[in-house]
């Protein structure tokens, strides 16, 4: 189980994270949601052990992270918001890197890369220069170098960044596979209509505070709306997005 209790961090006058707490089981998927700026990605950095709370823990199999922080990470398996590669690595080369930074037994590494590149439509480029991949070939290279280890708990921030749609497609039912195989999830992201297909259930972080902790069946009846969108949109208080996007029209119309 990975458990985050009273997760708060702080900077000079602002406060990123305030006391977020959650539990996640494995074969669950939680989806963390939030505007722009609510803290989603600080508080995956903080259960990543990359940023340190200021106030709270996380906790995986009842241990605190950063007791053992190497010894958690080999069991995880990271997405991160950024696709911050080595540009003058191939794909394949990235990947064998990852694959013996883990400790994967060579004859292994080698199938798992060759099928990885296949399934995920790499094969031609795998020995290209990553620095000429385009954003969704970069984000499949990562996709797979946090897979290919086999780890029990899976980070995603926001992972469907630059993908095509039959990608996208694939790795929403991927995501679900893996849970049913067991495998702890934490999905982080404002692509809402994926969230409430996949996730088991959702908080919604606004301005760094939890306004929402709840199935996507029980927030929708719990509000009497149709959709996770529409439970989305009253509790972070955003502005009605038709009056919104008629503003920004005039605004360029604006001819004095």
């Amino acid at each position: 189980m990975l458990e985050a209790r009273d997760l708060s961090k702080s900077y000079p006058g602002v406060t990123a994270v305030k006391r977020v707490s959650f539990r996640v089981r494995p074969g669950e998927i939680l989806g963390y949601l939030g505007p722009n700026g609510s803290g989603k990605t600080t508080t995956v950095n903080m259960i990543m052990g990359l940023v340190e709370p200021t106030l709270g823990e996380v906790l995986f199999e009842g241990k605190p992270i950063l007791r053992d922080p190497v010894a958690f990470r080999r069991r995880v398996g990271y997405v991160p918001e950024e696709p911050n590669l080595y540009p003058f690595l191939s794909g394949r080369e990235y990947l064998e890197l990852v694959g013996c930074l883990r400790g994967m037994p060579a004859a292994v590494l080698r199938r798992k890369i060759d099928d990885l590149l296949w399934l995920l439509g790499l094969r031609e480029d795998a020995e290209a220069a990553i620095a000429s991949y385009s954003k969704g070939m970069r984000q499949k290279v990562l996709i797979s170098a946090a897979l290919l280890h086999d780890p029990d708990l899976l980070i995603f921030d926001e992972p469907l960044s630059g993908l095509d749609v039959t990608t996208a497609l694939v790795f929403r039912h991927l995501v679900q596979e893996l849970a049913a195989r067991g495998k702890i999830v934490l999905y982080s992201s404002h692509v809402l209509e994926v969230v409430e297909k996949i996730c088991s259930k959702v908080m919604v972080l606004y301005r760094g505070e939890v306004v929402a902790d709840d199935s996507v069946d029980r927030l929708r009846d719990m509000m009497a709306l149709r959709s996770l969108e529409e439970v989305f949109g009253q509790l972070v208080e955003q502005r009605d997005p038709l009056a919104a996007a008629a503003e920004i029209a005039a605004v360029v119309a604006r001819r004095e």
